[in-house]
């Protein structure tokens, strides 16, 4: 697909597109400024000849205002800079024969590029890959790049969606990172939103306005997906980051927010289509996933290879909340969804969703979800830390602050080897204390209404903690965040040795298994007893037996041969048990 947005070097120059159908007349700003060229359906183009890669520009609207473009390849100077053109052609890639790896043995570790090392750069994450290699980890999941406004963030107010944060370092840098994982036999994954725009730094609303709705999401105007250039920017943005970065999948972020035409096929299905024809032509194995609160489990399937028009899994935070719910005791906010947490764990491992049509207090007392015991156990994203729990707590304390080590490794031991894909957060496999607070680099009033509105939304934490709750806008609270990987104790070698015996043994016994596999049933005791059992695809059956209790219990040994935990029928507190065969 030919892109229609931005700029694109040619064989004479370079070629620059805008869709601006409010302005009666634009400019092409280089050395000197160009007219653009009208064209039908709100169109701006301009052809300069013997430009070359790495030239700046932007575009002056109507001669009032100047303005970076939409689909800028790269910031050097941030969102409010000069756009810089770039050749995607000219990277040449060392892993070239690299086709990805199939979903099952998808393993994935969410990370933020700014906090992972101490440098908080693409190249300085080439150093960690071994690691997750070695740990056994498939999959390197990046939290959002497209450029936000200032130095420090989490990336989901992106406002330049096609070009990588300049903060991190350059594309080819980015490119180089994704390079090194394919070498190291790693996919990599990009969370993206197409929900909204940031709050700062997007100018579409003066030029474009036709791009958003009335109607609002939690962050911003909702975008018009009903209209082609909008939905085609989405589009075209997946597939530059699919083909011109060679990312292995795409996380799409609260996809419930993304505005859909009842009767009609939504950007979600379109984007997925697009998407399948790319793994076709290039022979790759290309995997979407979703984050939906919805729990729309008619948009999944997690078989369906290459995509065409569905999705391959979803998180799962039904599946998260019921876990934390039984470590913690906290019930606030959404956990009080879930008050029998081992009877709702029990319903995911056995059917996916918790929430399959149930009435959500929480969700505005309506019914939630679809029925998702038909999907593969694969279609969803199990976990039990991500960069949204801990990082919406007002201190970003992780699970590790939470709750016992032997409680977090039986939920390990139950996430790590259950037919469903696993996901860990960045330090989770050495049981990392780093906390992760929310972080943000505005200005001026905009600032100003960020604390202002986390004082309101955690007024409680500010009486109980006061100045120990971190402020977003603070440069410390970013340093806060980033991990220390030169001081491990005992304790957490001794984690990361589990995680990487756990890992091992799925790659092993689980994986294998995986492709065909299907849910069986499962269920929890009133002792803290919970037993499962699945399908798998060669036709054995892997069967869950945990006691999630802080009391011994006795239990029936269950058939087949023990692969993890032992052949007793006395199951110590927080013991998990797994076995296969009959």
């Amino acid at each position: 697909m030919r892109p229609s947005f931005g700029a694109r070097p040619t064989k004479d120059g370079v070629s620059f597109r805008l869709w601006a159908p409010a302005a009666r007349r634009v400019d092409l700003l280089l050395d000197r400024g160009h007219a653009m060229q009208r064209r039908q359906d709100g169109w701006y183009v301009a052809e300069i000849a013997g430009l070359s890669a790495g030239s700046p520009y932007k575009f002056r609207i109507d001669d009032e205002i100047d303005v970076p473009d939409p689909a800028s390849a790269f910031q050097p100077e941030d969102v409010f800079g000069p756009s810089e053109v770039i050749d995607h052609d000219a990277f040449v890639w060392r892993a070239r024969e690299w086709r990805g790896r199939p979903w099952e043995e998808t393993v994935l570790i969410e990370t933020h590029v700014g906090t992972f090392t101490q440098e908080g750069t693409y190249r300085a994450m080439i150093d960690k890959l071994d690691h997750l290699a070695a740990t056994g980890i498939t999959t390197l999941e990046l939290m959002p790049l497209a450029d936000f406004a200032g130095r420090r963030g989490w990336g989901y107010d992106g406002v330049l969606w096609y070009a990588p944060d300049s903060a991190y370092g350059r594309p080819e840098d980015l490119k180089t990172l994704i390079d090194e994982a394919h070498l190291r036999g790693l996919m990599v994954f990009l969370d993206v939103v197409y929900n909204h725009f940031g709050p700062e730094g997007n100018y579409l609303g003066r030029y474009a306005p036709t791009f958003f709705t009335d109607a609002h999401t939690p962050w911003g105007s909702a975008i018009d997906y009903r209209v082609p250039q909008a939905r085609a920017f989405a589009v075209e943005n997946a597939l530059s980051w699919l083909g011109d970065y060679r990312f292995d999948g795409l996380r799409l972020d609260a996809a419930n927010h993304i505005m859909a035409v009842p009767g009609e096929q939504s950007m979600l299905q379109d984007l997925s289509v697009a998407a399948g024809e790319l793994a076709k032509a290039t022979g790759r194995h290309i995997h979407l996933v979703l984050e939906n609160g919805d729990n729309r489990a008619s948009l999944l399937d997690a078989a369906q290879d290459p995509p065409n028009g569905k999705y391959r899994g979803q998180w799962n935070d039904d599946y998260h909340h019921v876990w934390h719910v039984m470590l913690t005791g906290e019930l606030a906010g959404y956990y009080a969804d879930y008050q029998t947490p081992r009877m709702d764990l029990a319903r995911a491992l056995a059917s996916g969703f918790v929430y399959q049509g149930e009435i959500s207090e929480f969700w505005g007392k309506k019914p939630r979800g679809e029925p998702s015991g038909q999907l593969p156990p694969a279609a969803f994203v199990n976990f039990l830390q991500n960069h949204d729990q801990i990082g919406n707590r007002p201190l970003g304390e992780r699970l590790e602050s939470l709750a016992s080590p032997k409680q977090i490794e039986a939920a390990l031991a139950v996430t790590l080897l259950a037919p469903m894909v696993p996901m860990l957060f960045q330090g989770e496999e050495w049981g990392s204390t780093v906390p992760f607070p929310f972080f943000c680099d505005f200005h001026g009033g905009l600032a100003e209404a960020v604390r202002k509105g986390r004082k309101q939304e955690y007024a409680w934490a500010y009486e109980k903690y006061g100045d120990e709750v971190p402020d977003p806008l603070d440069p410390a609270t970013l340093q806060s965040a980033v991990l220390d990987w030169t001081r491990r104790t005992p304790q957490q070698d001794a984690r990361l040795a589990l995680v990487k015996d756990l890992l091992a043994l799925r790659r092993k016994e689980i994986v294998p298994r995986l492709k065909g596999a299907s849910f069986g049933d499962a269920e929890a005791a009133d002792n803290g007893l919970v037993t499962a059992h699945w399908r798998m695809g060669d036709g054995t059956t892997l069967r869950l037996v945990a006691n999630l209790s802080d009391c011994e219990i006795t239990s029936i040994l269950s058939a087949g041969t023990p692969i993890w935990g032992g052949a007793s029928e006395r199951l110590p507190p927080w013991s998990v048990v797994w076995r296969l065969g009959g």
